[in-house]
């Protein structure tokens, strides 16, 4: 499963990258620290007391909700958009209207402050991290055996090589692959954060959320997001619900609304009701959702019945629909190539930033005391610092983490995974394993220097090349699942890493301690270990996961467990002129690419992202329809009260995702209790 479109890629508009890059250390143009002028200096008490039960509570709730709702999208089309603004919002609803309560019955309760806001969404965040990044939708979906079958026979799919998932194995993985992550760049936080004075887009934009919820217009803001959140989250809950008693059969119900007509409907054109994707809508730039739905257009629209048109002739007819050797071939592999040539500009781009940061991590200490020798000595470098700047320096720099205990700690981490996880997966040799933690901190270090310039985490990407590699050194016999499985290992390790370096930026300008902040993540990625491996299940044993023409299509089950057997067999598994259409898109990600980074913003901000079209190659084009009504909504609203679509809009579509979300869990419950709806609604041509 790819994640944040897809790969849980986040997208920062460039203008605003270059616009803090350039105005990096003036406070009057940084809106997190220009926040910092309507407060006094706060009084600084001890990490500790950041770390609340009602904290730790209320992230749990928040963790589960999100963990809900994000294994919903990753098992239906994988494209989880970036929750991470509304789980801030959520944890500050949830403790504000907490305490207000409490404040109501007269009972005095803790102030709410702005770094127990930061600790909840935190801990928040890391547990429904795990739900998507743990591969639930992608590769741990891939090792099963209904996807086994799939897959369909060629040499690389060998008999066997399939393990159906567990809570046990599934559960003990996860804790043996999803803290290394956490250490492997504690020693080098100041560096990134503070020397280095990198970005992180998306650590930025939390800090200065937060810190704009702890002020007197947030506080006022407030009770009209928390009345918007309720209402709508009740209304989606309902409508799903409702919809709920139509769905009786295969085909049925408000999700299969021929919105279009019978023609398009066959080819996934009609709006399927779903306030998760929506509410996605409204969250996501509009870019994105235009972009998915021109990826929709172009291939179910033009190139999927261009090319069923020569069945029998470029791929056999009698061939499953979803063997690589069918039109599923071409499916996969484009949708692929448009990832991958995007991602190639991309490392394009980070490969000058990524050297520097490998060259730089050798001699970092040295680096560090030049910079701030030059500093001192220089007189064309101004030295005035602010108050708030020393406090939150100071704050950052008592957090200290000793780097002994963290490189123990991911000694002992590495050592309990090269035992635990050739147990788990015979076709996993002990060797794999060490080579994978040796080479992660490395590729973390690149990976945190070039996510705190363009805010683009390729932990994904890093994690196919792992699959690709670890695959075809594997061989025939077990080349499938030691290439899924250390492939998970390698992205894990990285791309926890990243985001642990986003969330010390977010800590430095909140002014949270990093020890609470590293608590708030270890608690939280331990509670995703528990919930996610649980609800998986759950969803796993109610519903037809994984079914390529039902609800349930987990698409990236099958990519990536195909992207194995490529990396074991080569590409003559590939179906005719499969390979030529590949490179062409390919070709046209790339141009797309250079053209959003070379064409003046006016223009640049129209040129539709080959990430986002890539998506409705594999799932069809209902869900972009639901991501466009969702901009629709946005760009009305702003037409009428743009000041009130500012603070209301993730509001509302935090409501509109959760209530629909939170519907998966009782309607699951139903299906394992056997209660079936009690009609089917379908439409058929008039006779």
């Amino acid at each position: 499963m790819d994640a944040i479109i897809p790969d849980r890629t986040r997208i920062a508009p460039a203008e605003e990258i270059e616009k803090h890059v350039a105005a990096e250390g003036d406070r009057e143009s940084d809106p997190a620290l220009a926040l910092e002028r309507e407060r006094e200096l706060e009084p600084v008490g001890r990490w500790q007391d950041e770390l609340t039960v009602r904290g730790m509570v209320a992230a749990l709730l928040i963790g589960f909700i999100y963990t809900v709702i994000v294994m919903k999208i990753a098992l239906t089309t994988g494209l989880v958009p970036t929750l991470n603004v509304s789980a801030a919002l959520l944890s500050f609803l949830a403790l504000r209207g907490w305490t207000r309560l409490l404040d109501r019955f007269g009972i005095v309760s803790r102030p709410f402050t702005r770094q127990e806001n930061t600790i909840v969404q935190t801990c928040g965040v890391a547990c429904y991290t795990i739900a998507f990044a743990g591969g639930f939708g992608s590769t741990l979906l891939g090792l099963n055996k209904n996807t086994y079958e799939l897959a369909g026979d060629s040499p690389g799919n060998g008999p066997g090589s399939y393990k159906e998932p567990g809570i046990g194995w599934m559960t003990a993985f996860l804790f043996s692959c999803s803290f290394g992550g956490l250490l492997t760049l504690i020693p080098l936080r100041q560096v990134l954060v503070v020397d280095y004075k990198l970005v992180y887009p998306s650590g930025t934009a939390t800090a200065v959320l937060i810190n704009g919820f702890h002020t007197t217009q947030g506080d006022k803001n407030s009770k009209k997001q928390i009345r918007g959140f309720l209402k709508y989250f009740g209304g989606s809950f309902l409508w799903s619900f409702f919809q709920w008693f139509y769905t009786g059969g295969d085909v049925c119900g408000f999700v299969q609304f021929p919105t279009f007509g019978l023609k398009a409907w066959k080819q996934t054109f009609f709006f399927d009701f779903s306030m998760t994707y929506v509410g996605a809508g409204m969250i996501c730039p509009h870019i994105v959702n235009i972009s998915t739905l021109l990826g929709a257009i172009l291939s179910y629209g033009l190139l999927w019945p261009l090319i069923s048109k020569n069945k029998g002739d470029w791929y056999p007819a009698n061939e499953k629909e979803s063997s690589m050797k069918s039109l599923y071939g071409y499916k996969a592999f484009i949708c692929i190539a448009l990832i991958m040539g995007m991602d190639s500009t991309t490392s394009r781009k980070l490969l000058p930033s990524l050297s520097k940061a490998c060259i730089d991590s050798l001699a970092v200490n040295v680096w560090t005391i030049e910079v701030r020798t030059e500093g001192q000595h220089n007189p064309n470098v101004d030295n005035t610092v602010s108050l708030e700047d020393l406090q939150r320096d100071e704050i950052f720099r008592k957090g200290h983490i000793p780097s002994w205990l963290a490189y123990t700690g991911y000694a002992l981490l590495s050592a309990v995974a090269v035992v635990t996880t050739p147990i788990m997966f015979r076709q996993v040799k002990w060797y794999y394993v060490v080579i994978a933690y040796v080479v992660a901190p490395m590729l973390g270090f690149a990976n945190s220097y070039g996510t705190g310039l363009t805010d683009i985490n390729m932990g994904y990407n890093y994690g196919k090349i792992g699959l690709f590699v670890f695959a075809g050194w594997a061989g025939r016999d077990n080349g499938v699942v030691a290439g899924l499985v250390v492939g998970t290992c390698v992205k894990q390790l990285v791309l926890i890493s990243a985001d642990l370096m986003q969330d010390f930026k977010t800590s430095y300008l909140t002014q949270t301690s990093p020890r609470s902040m590293m608590v708030a993540q270890a608690v939280g990625t331990a509670m995703g270990c528990i919930v996610s491996p649980l609800t998986f299940m759950l969803f796993y044993k109610a519903f037809d996961i994984g079914n390529p023409d039902g609800t349930w299509k987990a698409p990236y089950a099958l990519i990536y467990r195909n992207m194995a057997i490529l990396g074991v067999e080569g590409f003559s598994v590939l179906p005719k002129y499969c390979l030529a259409l590949s490179g062409g898109f390919f070709a046209f990600a790339a141009l797309l690419s250079i053209a959003r980074d070379v064409m003046p913003h006016r223009y640049r901000k129209y040129v539709p992202l080959p990430m986002a079209m890539a998506v409705p190659f594999l799932v069809g084009g209902s869900f972009a329809i639901d991501m466009c009504v969702g901009s629709l909504v946005v760009f009305v609203w702003n037409k009428i009260n743009k000041k009130e679509a500012g603070f209301m809009v993730p509001a509302v579509a935090s409501g509109l995702i959760c209530g629909d979300g939170i519907w998966t869990f009782p309607s699951s419950i139903l299906a394992l209790a056997k209660i079936k709806p009690p009609i089917c609604m379908n439409f058929t041509p008039a006779p």
